[in-house]
């Protein structure tokens, strides 16, 4: 009899248990992240949620990607509130205005959803940290130093950014703005900041515009991938190799055949691996939903590659999580890149 007592009771210990594990399985199970890019069709985007896709699926998880039909704010906020709706448990997102997502994401995290933003960053408010693929100085002076040496130290330039109101564009912009305040590039004369929205003919019709407009142009540096490769087919198709020079921010798949030896449309330019944005930005969240982290300053920890990130304090008042420097491309190394994204 005392034997069919111990049963039962480990019967019933057992039952217990299972009933008490099955709750966290489920939420395990049913745990979902979206990434919301800025843009469709653009191939750093694309990038950028292929990464953050293959680490959410190897964490077993549901992933959702999400485009916008417009590139304005607008549109963005309509797919947050779709996925509030839809209860995910984390939002990762490239933001086209630094401000008007801050109801739509607040609300997310009044929910409990984890709102991280990457590449282009919301406001403090609007998020639980931001993934920064280079610290904003050490892009903006990258930048800088390359229009001064393409132009030897003096002359007129240009900028061909994105959309006027991309914070991670601005803040390059504004940063360089600054740089150029020194004395060693005084000599260096900006002449007009284009917008090409990050659309490859906006882009082109703007670099033909600048062209036109500036005949004694040097060099057009384009802190987009778009805009890099647009103004460096303009270049190349008008035969101005050697004449106006590109430089900025590239795909190196994008921009080999503009690269190499001699007279070429841009002799080197910079970036990072989008995928690895992407990456980082998933397990931002994945370790936000499932151990605690809050994005607050100092806080750090060990992702599924092997590699220690840290939170640390960013230039707007929030937080971030910094990837690391930007690499340079050129001639000794584009066709070693081109291939792998």
């Amino acid at each position: 009899m005392k034997k069919l007592i111990v049963l039962v009771l480990c019967l019933v210990l057992a039952l217990t248990a299972f009933a008490c594990t099955k709750p966290t399985e489920g939420a395990a199970a049913s745990a979902s992240y979206a990434i919301i890019a800025k843009s469709a069709g653009n191939p750093y985007m694309e990038r950028m949620a292929a990464g953050f896709e293959e680490v959410v699926k190897a964490a077993g998880a549901e992933v959702i990607v999400k485009y916008p039909a417009e590139i304005t704010a607008e549109a963005q906020i309509t797919l947050i509130n779709e996925l509030v709706a839809q209860g995910v448990s984390g939002i990762a997102v490239a933001a086209n205005d630094p401000d008007a997502l801050e109801t739509a994401l607040k609300a997310a995290m009044a929910k409990g959803i984890k709102v991280v933003s990457m590449d282009s960053s919301v406001n403090p408010a609007s998020r639980l940290t931001h993934i920064n693929q280079a610290g904003v100085q050490q892009v903006a002076q990258g930048l800088v130093d390359a229009v001064y040496d393409l132009t030897g130290g003096s002359g007129d330039w240009a900028i061909l950014s994105a959309t006027s109101t991309a914070t991670n564009q601005n803040a390059w912009i504004d940063a360089m703005k600054e740089i150029l305040k020194d004395s060693k590039y005084s000599g260096m004369n900006l002449v007009e900041v284009a917008y090409g929205d990050d659309m490859f003919q906006k882009s082109v019709d703007q670099t033909q515009a600048l062209i036109g407009n500036y005949p004694n142009l040097k060099v057009i540096c384009a802190p987009t991938t778009v805009g890099i490769a647009a103004a460096s087919k303009v270049v190349t198709d008008s035969g101005l190799q050697g004449k106006l020079i590109i430089t900025g921010l590239g795909l190196p798949s994008e921009m080999a055949e503009f690269m190499g030896e001699g007279d070429v449309a841009c002799p080197y330019m910079f970036l990072w691996n989008p995928i690895d944005v992407g990456k980082v930005a998933a397990y931002t969240m994945l370790e936000m939903v499932n151990n605690g982290l809050d994005g607050k300053v100092g806080g750090k920890f060990t992702a599924a590659n092997g590699t220690e990130y840290v939170v640390t304090e960013a230039g707007d008042g929030g937080t971030e999580i910094i990837i690391g420097p930007p690499f340079r491309f050129d001639a000794t190394n584009i066709a070693d890149w081109k291939d792998v994204y």
